[in-house]
């Protein structure tokens, strides 16, 4: 889920789980094409992300081709006008929108919903 908004000094950005909404980190923190991992109540990771146009997008952290946490540690960029991160292991590319990868259509990451609060 894409949520674009400006970032005020008390904005909360919230992760929504299995559980329900949790807090992850004030949204003035997030730096436009950097990610952040969320470690989920049930055990799971999340990516969290801010493109430049200051979207945020968050996907499963484990990359499926290697079983690695790293994709918060992927590089962003944009194919089509879709915003994407880049494993930093095999390069593998993943739309930041709907977690599928762009280089092989049997392989995608789970979708968190995003908001600020």
């Amino acid at each position: 889920m894409t949520i674009i908004e400006s970032p005020a000094t008390t904005a909360t950005v919230e992760l929504r789980s299995a559980t329900g909404w949790i807090p992850v980190c004030p949204a003035a923190d997030l730096e436009p094409g950097r990610g952040v991992a969320v470690l989920l109540p049930d055990g799971g990771q999340a990516a969290l992300f801010r493109d430049r146009g200051g979207a945020l997008y968050a996907i499963g952290n484990v990359d499926p081709f290697t079983g690695a946490g790293v994709l918060c540690h992927g590089l962003t960029g944009s194919a089509g006008g879709r915003a994407y991160v880049a494993s930093p292991l095999l390069k593998q590319r993943f739309d930041l929108a709907d977690g599928r990868c762009l280089d092989d259509d049997r392989a995608a990451v789970p979708v968190y919903p995003v908001r600020v609060v």
